[in-house]
Order: structure tokens, then sequence, then C-alpha cells
């Protein structure tokens, strides 16, 4: 769905509607995105913000810039590119009280939580309201994204937001309840409760998500919190299975660790694929894709039994490869790489590959490290963060290729190594190697992200895998961008049935959009 969408005309600000939660993974994400897209296909020029996102899981825009994986993808429920003015503000966590500050698209430095807390205000808000105000005059409707809870009374004084920028924006706010974890009535009631009467004043009403049972059972429940918060419900939120939509928290990891270790390798069982779950773990949404698809089981795992046996291990990305590889090294899964069918590192992963890994400014740990040995590379740890959108040609089968790069690091590759991928910038005809494979096939590394969300790049490598392991065909295949846009539509579909948006976006109906337009008719 391209929609491409600017105002077409009128005064003043975008209208501005707000997505709050009472906690971190009950749903905002997808609430947002949902909202976007519910939007979007009644023809309203629609953008999401997000103004702080704390995620190692992020996106490279069309021009070379990084933003929050989640934004990206509410960026495409609205139709429309993805640009860093939607997320100004990104930390990636990179030890257990420090971040990677991405200040507009771009790596700004790295702090520590204390100082942040202190000065996130005086630094960060004036960029976060510039980026705002771009958006405000480009669109009609701007839908906001909180973090975490707005109630964290702990984090208000340096709030960039949560409830400060819903006064800035002048936001209607929704407040997300999840009732899968327990406790939602008791979230809901307490995080009003905490909140001081001008922030409250924001918030419309709330909603109830991830509901699973009798409707019936719960409208007493709904009455009674309604009368305590004077605030009204817009609704109950289905669970919905079966979504193949990137899950940005990483609290949904847990989800994918369950089940028992792998035993022996069977040639009658689906492909195993053990993603090392290292504790810096990044971009873990590049193989959502794989774990969609009918002939594939893919989990994440820390076990020496799973990496041993399984038919592709792969090392992920990293925001701290050294502390990373100490780690894997720690729990001998070095030596279970050995046993594994086949490897694949991506970014960090490759560098663990690789023979050393050289970091002369102390962008990570400092010093020198030895690497796995398994990929005849060597990584020199750089200041400068490389972000770019690329494609090109697998070189191995020549199929094509894209993703892209979000790395501090640079990799030199022996003059007898074979690489992955030729590839050249999104735009641009400057073609170079990517990383490495090893000579008989069963190791490689590349720098690319997203790259198995190309159906015809992840067929085509999972039919060589297949094979190589004596494996028949897959009997079926999964289409990412099919099921992304049936996804979004099924989320559209969804608020538009079970919300009063009629009364959420209100203020819409100024901008000459009937009441009923709004609440149906999708």
């Amino acid at each position: 769905m391209k929609i491409e969408a600017r105002r077409q005309g009128g005064e003043g600000r975008a209208k501005a509607f707000m997505v709050l939660g009472t906690g971190s993974d009950v749903g905002k994400s997808l609430v947002t995105a949902a909202l976007c897209r519910y939007l979007a296909r009644l023809g309203i020029a629609v953008a999401p913000f997000k103004a702080q996102n704390m995620s190692l899981n992020s996106a490279v825009t069309p021009d070379g810039k990084e933003i929050g994986r989640a934004q990206a993808l509410q960026a495409e429920a609205a139709g429309i590119a993805p640009s860093v003015d939607m997320n100004p503000v990104l930390l990636k966590p990179s030890s257990t009280d420090g971040a990677q500050v991405v200040l507009h698209g771009e790596r700004f430095g790295t702090v520590h939580a204390a100082d942040y807390r202190g000065r996130n205000r005086e630094r960060f808000w004036p960029a976060v309201l510039e980026s705002y105000e771009r958006l405000a005059s480009e669109y009609d409707a701007i839908v906001l994204e909180g973090a975490g809870s707005p109630a964290e009374i702990n984090l208000r004084e340096g709030d960039i937001v949560n409830m400060a920028m819903a006064h800035a924006a002048d936001a209607r706010c929704m407040l997300v309840g999840d009732i899968d974890r327990g406790g939602v009535f008791a979230a809901i009631y307490g995080t009003l409760a905490l909140l001081d009467d001008h922030d409250r004043a924001r918030i419309d009403g709330f909603t109830i998500n991830k509901f699973r049972g009798d409707r019936s059972l719960l409208e007493p429940g709904i009455i009674e919190i309604e009368r305590r918060c004077e605030r009204r419900c817009f609704g109950v939120l289905p669970y919905l299975p079966g979504l193949q939509l990137d899950e940005e928290d990483s609290l949904a990891l847990d989800r994918r660790r369950l089940g028992a270790p792998w035993g022996a390798r069977r040639e009658d069982e689906r492909l195993r694929i053990a993603v090392l779950s290292y504790p810096y773990l990044s971009n873990f949404t590049d193989f959502e894709p794989l774990a969609a698809e009918p002939s594939v089981d893919l989990r994440y795992t820390d076990r020496f039994e799973d990496v041993a046996n399984a038919d592709l291990a792969i090392l992920p990305g990293s925001k701290n490869t050294i502390a990373d590889l100490q780690w894997l090294r720690a729990r001998r899964l070095d030596e279970a790489l050995r046993h594994a069918g086949h490897i694949l590192g991506i970014c960090g992963g490759m560098q663990m590959l690789g023979r050393r890994i050289e970091d002369p400014h102390a962008v990570e740990a400092g010093g020198k490290h030895e690497g796995l040995g398994l990929l005849a590379l060597s990584t020199t740890m750089l200041q400068e963060k490389i972000t770019r959108q690329v494609s090109g040609a697998h070189a191995a089968t020549g199929a094509p290729i894209r993703g892209y790069e979000i790395h501090v690091g640079e990799s030199e590759y022996d003059a007898a190594s074979l690489p992955f991928a030729e590839i050249h910038d999104l735009g641009a005809s400057n073609v170079r190697r990517d990383g490495a494979r090893s000579e008989d096939g069963f190791v490689a590394g590349t720098y690319m992200h997203g790259l198995f969300d190309d159906d015809r790049f992840r067929h085509e490598y999972l039919g060589r895998l297949h094979a190589s392991l004596g494996r028949a065909p897959a009997a079926q295949w999964f289409f990412v961008q099919r099921e992304r846009e049936r996804s979004l539509d099924r989320l559209a579909d969804m608020v538009a049935s079970e919300l009063d948006l009629t009364t959420f976006f209100a203020r819409l109906v100024e901008r000459s959009l009937s009441p009923q337009r709004l609440g149906g008719g999708l």
C-alpha cells in the first residue's frame, strides 16, 4: 500500500492523537500502526511519531538514517516512506547502564542512564519538537506513540516521550492495557491515579488489548473501572494470532525460547534454525520471515544442544560485539557451532566469525580480541557508524539481494576469501564486495540486515539449504509483503469494528470528515 499522501490544503498543525500504555509490550506499537492504516485507508494524510524509542531493532530510511523498527512499520501502515522525523531520538542499550544515542538518524554518542535522565530534556527536547513540527506541517493527522508507561514517577522530570509530548502536540490520548498478562484493571486505574491532574486531563479513555474469551464476563469490570476512573472504554481489542509483523520489544523474544532441547537431527523434520540469543542481540526482526516459513523450526537459544544440532546456526547482529563474543565462549557455544550443519553471521555475528576484532578507539571494550576463526576476515571498530540501504546479487547463486547496513566496524577480507554478495548503495552504481564465505560454503557472513525480507532470496537460500542436507524441497512457501499487508489490514479492520473511533478522532471532523466516514465503511 503506497499512498504518499500529503496535506491537500488547510491551515494550522496536524491533529494529534496519542497511544499510551500501562507498561511495555502491551501493544502500543501495533495499535499505533493499526490507527495509521485505518486513517490512511480513509484517504487522510497521516504519519506516526515517537519522540524517543529504546530498542535494539532499528531500520534504515531511504536517505540512510537510522530509526526504530516500529516507526518504519507504522510508516508502512500509513503508506509513506519512513523518515528520521518519525523517531528523532533512538536509544540502543550497549551495557547494563548505558546506551548509544541516535539523534536525527545519526550516532550522537554513548550516555549512562543517570546522566541521560538528568540531561535528556536539555539536550534532545528541541530536536524532538523540531521533528514533530516538520511532520505536523506536512500531514493532516499524527498518531503518536508513548514509551513504557506515562506513570513512571521516577522518570517524569526528564520526560520527552509521554505526557510532555502529549501536551506539546495538543494530543488526545488513549491508554492501552494488556489483559493477557493479568491485572489490567489495576494497571489502568493505577496509571491514571499516579498522573497529575494536568496530565490525567489529556487521557480521554482506555482500551483493553489482547482479550480472549467471553466478552460478557468482562463487562462488569469495564463498567466499574469507567466509574472509578471517570473515563470511557473505547473498546476491547481481541487477541489476534498469526500477525506477520515486526515485534520490536525484546520481551517478545521470551515467547520464542520455549521447547525441549533439540536432539540429533532427523531427515523428516523441518529445518532447524538456531539464532544465538546473546545479551546484546540486535535486529532480531531479521529472522521473522524465516520463522514464518512452514518448512522451518526457528528458535532463539543459548543452549549447547540446540546450536550443535541445528541445520543452520545464526549469529545475529549485536550492539556490543566483543561482550557477546565473550558471552558465547563462556557458554561453550563456540564449540557447539562446530557441530552445526551451516553457520551464518550477520553484522556483528559475522565479525565474531572472523579471525580477530580490534577496538582501538574503545568503541566497545577496547583492545584486540581473537575471533572464532571460521571466516578469513578481520574487523576494526571505528567511531563512525555506517547506515545505508543496499542491493545487489548473492555471489554463490546470482540471486538478487537487498537489505540495509548498520554497523560501526569495517572488515578486511583475505585475498583468497570468497564474497557473500556483490552490492551497491541504493541509487548508486558503486559495486563492492559484502561479507565472506568459506570455500566449502558451510560458513558465511554478511553486513546486510533484512536480507530475508526478500521472498526470492529467502526461498533460494532455504532451497539450497534443503538440498545440501539431502532434504526434499519445501512443499509451501511464505510471502512476506503479501502477509504484511494482510496483517496490517486485519489490524485496521479490528480497530474499525471494535473501537469507538468516531469519538476518539472527533477533531478530524473539523477537516470535513463526517462521523459516518470515521466510524466505518472500510
